[in-house]
């Protein structure tokens, strides 16, 4: 077992630990987070699906990350919202990450792992939906920054979050330790969380591969959300691994090479049909 170690917290027990799967520098068209960003094909589950990779499995042209080849990082992806739940960990035990609208397909891709605590990377319905639910089963926390608590209790308006995240908290498991980095802009309490032991940040909507996320095709603070991506995203190492709230996987190098043509851009939100 782990200790979160941090704000307002009563020796909780935490932990996590993986490894991503790689993807190239594709666009993702008009991802909101409040719809579809995605494409299922017809071989797809009908409610979600889980991938996996982990270090053995990866690609000869991937850069492996992690400690333990027993550590991985599987992805669930929720038809109804485009949500991507991540959860890290090993056969014993995981963490989980934007548990998205549908308790019972990440419960699955837990399967008789413990859930040791649901991480939400920000407010919003498709990403907090299911925390209550993924969160009981194992009698886990559900942790979430205080300046999301508006939007949280808009959908769960009996039971507030049992960890108040803020910068620098740390979450650890098997060895690795997973760090919170506030990033605001797309809501006041969106939080990354960085995993420099394994080379990956989980980013929410904060960024995806094609850009700043928007919420409800708009922006609610963009500059606030561009400087949040420049301050605290780009100035990790090049080779981390964006694993985001929506779409697919990028990396730091490549959001560093477009960042300047989203500020100059402005808040513009991509047409899916271009």
């Amino acid at each position: 077992m782990a200790r979160r170690i941090g704000d307002n917290v009563d020796d909780s027990a935490l932990d996590a630990e993986g490894v991503g799967e790689e993807a190239d520098d594709s666009q993702l068209d008009g991802v909101d987070d409040e719809g579809d960003d995605e494409e299922l094909g017809e071989d797809e589950l009908d409610d979600a699906m889980v991938d996996e990779v982990d270090d053995d499995e990866a690609d000869e042209d991937e850069d492996e990350f992690g400690s333990d080849e027993d550590v991985r990082i599987e992805r669930v992806r929720h038809a109804d919202s485009g949500c991507n739940t991540w959860l890290i960990g090993d056969d014993e035990e995981v963490i989980v990450v934007d548990p998205g609208t549908d308790a019972a397909a990440v419960l699955a891709a837990a399967g008789d792992r413990e859930v040791l605590a649901v991480i939400c990377t920000h407010g919003h319905r498709t990403h907090v939906a299911a925390a209550l639910d993924v969160a009981d089963r194992d009698e886990a926390p559900v942790a979430l920054h205080p300046a999301d608590l508006v939007l949280w209790r808009e959908v769960h308006s009996d039971d507030d979050p049992a960890i108040d995240m803020e910068e620098g908290g740390l979450f650890e498991v098997a060895g690795v330790t997973l760090e919170v980095v506030h990033t605001p802009g797309h809501s006041a309490g969106s939080a990354s969380i960085y995993c420099e032991d394994l080379g990956v940040v989980f980013t929410g909507d904060a960024l995806l591969a094609d850009g700043p996320g928007p919420h409800e095709n708009e922006f609610p603070n963009f500059s606030e959300q561009l400087s949040a991506i420049g301050e605290e995203l780009l100035t990790l190492p090049g080779n981390t691994r964006v694993l985001p709230g929506h779409g697919e996987e990028s990396k730091v190098s490549a959001a560093e090479k477009r960042f300047d043509g989203w500020v100059s851009a402005g808040p513009v939100i991509a047409d899916p049909t271009e």
